[in-house]
Parts: structure tokens; sequence; C-alpha cells
């Protein structure tokens, strides 16, 4: 039976100032930096970086060496280099988060199309309304699928001049079989996005199918729900190469309550102000990966990044001190 419902979260209401703030030069926009009191040592160099950044992308990285107050002045010696390697690091953080999703995302589209045509004896289980809590959730679910494959065949085949080049699964399905119209689950699940992904798991009606599901990749289905809701969120932000060291994401994922799912072991290892940070989804990253790629050198490559940081970096990513001493992480170190 579908679980209650939860009360849509009331928006916050819009600012009542307006924005009249003017577009700068690149040459207004380092002069602006280096009147706050930046060193640039070399304004050409600076005018690159920020015609090809952004300034409004690079300036969030600014803030860690402002004094703060509402003049945004740079605290003494902060050069132009040190908000740049902060820049360069963040990028460095995205794409190790992004590998790391990568693995994730694949497997838990495996378990899920996996347990539920066996299960069930058809691979086109997803279309019956049976396996789903809320029908209007499931109505959606089919139109993206459907939607997906009616553009694909209103666009120009995959197909090549040549035997290296081949057309997707997905063509080779509608080009091939008219019945059934929509594909069969293992080439739905590789139309969805992870947010869509989530929410086809988080509507199937069976508990024991969740759990199932869940269990191929070592968690239980509440933490499934709760770390692919955070996964959405950060995927976004390294999708669209924002910001991610010291976010506030709005949805942190769930601490396990079982040792029969990986997580750290030592009582303090995860302090209260580490918690709305990104460093507990770096920790449910790495417990997946114990599960569906236990031979990852990920952790090690996650260690050779933090490594050298300034504690101000560490902090702001909720990482305590001395995090790799960890026997969930020092296992993978050695």
């Amino acid at each position: 039976m579908p679980g209650p419902s939860r009360a849509p979260r009331a928006a916050r209401p819009r600012g009542t100032l307006t924005y009249d703030k003017p577009p700068l030069s690149l040459d207004a926009l380092v002069g602006r930096l280096s009147e706050r009191g930046l060193e640039i040592p070399d304004s050409e160099r600076a005018r690159r970086y920020l015609r090809h950044i952004g300034y409004y992308r690079l300036s969030p990285y600014t803030i860690p060496f402002q004094q703060g107050g509402p003049d945004h002045v740079f605290r003494d010696g902060t050069s132009f280099d040190d908000v740049l390697d902060l820049y360069v690091f963040d990028r460095g953080l995205r794409l190790l988060v992004m590998d790391a999703l990568e693995r994730v995302e694949v497997a838990m589209r495996a378990a899920l199309t996996d347990h539920m045509s066996t299960t069930y004896g058809d691979p086109h289980w997803y279309v019956s309304a049976t396996h789903f809590r809320r029908p209007n959730t499931h109505d959606g679910l089919l139109r993206i699928v459907r939607n997906t494959c009616n553009e694909r065949l209103a666009g120009s085949s995959d197909a090549g001049q040549d035997l290296l080049v081949h057309r997707s699964a997905l063509e080779h399905y509608l080009t091939a079989y008219g019945s059934p119209e929509l594909p069969p689950s293992w080439l739905m699940v590789e139309t969805l996005t992870i947010g869509q992904l989530t929410t086809t798991y988080r509507n199937l009606s069976r508990r024991s199918d969740r759990t199932a599901v869940a269990g191929a990749i070592g968690l239980s289905a509440p933490v499934l729900e709760s770390w692919f809701q955070t996964y959405v969120r950060v995927r976004n932000v390294c999708a669209h190469h924002g910001r991610l060291w010291n976010l506030g994401l709005g949805v942190y994922p769930a601490i396990p309550s079982t040792t029969t799912i990986s997580w750290l072991q030592g009582t303090d290892a995860l302090p209260d102000r580490s918690r709305r940070r990104i460093y507990p989804v770096l920790v449910s990253l790495q417990s997946i990966l114990d599960s569906v790629s236990s031979r990852s050198s990920w952790a090690s490559r996650l260690h050779a990044l933090l490594n050298d940081r300034p504690p101000m970096n560490l902090s702001g990513m909720g990482v305590p001190e001395g995090w790799a001493d960890d026997g969930f992480w020092s296992r993978h170190l050695t």
C-alpha cells in the first residue's frame, strides 16, 4: 500500500529588491578584484581566465579568501592564483565524483531492470501499472519513454557507412520491432535521467522489490532512496560544472543504522558539523563502490586529491582531521 503522502513544501517568498547592477568589462572586473586587495601580478593573464571561465563562475571561489563584510575585501597576501587553485581543485573534485556517480548510477539501472524483469518474467514489466504505487507517476514514466522513442524515430539514423559505426540499441529495437510499442526494460532504463530513475524506484509498489534492488548494490531500501535523492542534486551540480566543494546541497545522505551497509567505523568519524557538507556524500559513494566495484582505486584518487589541501578547504567539505585513518578508508589506501 502507498505510504502517507507528504504535503508539498511551501515556496519561499521572492525578494523585494530590484537588480540594477550594470554589466562590466573584463578590465573593470579585474580592476574590481584588485581594488578589493587581490594580488594580480599579471592583469592580462587574469583577463584571459575571466574571459573563458566567467567572473560570476569564479567569484564564489574568492569568498573563503575575504575578510567578511559587505565590501568583499581580501585578506592580506591573497593572490589570483590562490583563487584559481581552489577553482581547479573543485573541478578535479567534480570529475572524481562524476566518475563514482557513473558506476553507482549504472549499477542502479542494472539492479532495477535485472530484478524486475527476471522476477516477473517480463521484459516489459514497467508497462503494467500493477508494479507501481502512484498511477500519475507511472503515466509520466510511460510518457517519458514514449516521447524518447518518438524523438529517436523522428531523428536521423545512427547507422554509419562502415562497420565501426552502429545504430543505438534503442534505434535497432524501434526500427526492427513493431510490437510491443515500447522497448524492453533494459533499454527503458537507459532513457531515464538519474532523477527519473530514482522516481521510478520510489514508485515501485512492493517493498520486496525495493528491498531486492537496494540489496543488489549493498543498501537497504530507505538508504538507497535517501542517497539517490542526494545524488540527483550532486549530479546536476557536476553536470553544470557548478561549485561543489563547499556547496549547501539542501539534501544529505542518511546515515546507515545497520552494520550490513559499508560505512565509517570510528565513533567520531563523522562529526555533527560534517553531516551537512559534501563529505558524507563521498563516504556514501565509496560505500556503494565497496559493493559494485570493490577493486576500484577511487578512494586512493580521492586521497591524492585531498592530501595536500589546506585546512580551510577540508573544513568547507566537512572532511575531519585524520579522515583517511578510519578503517573505512584505510583499507583502500594500503
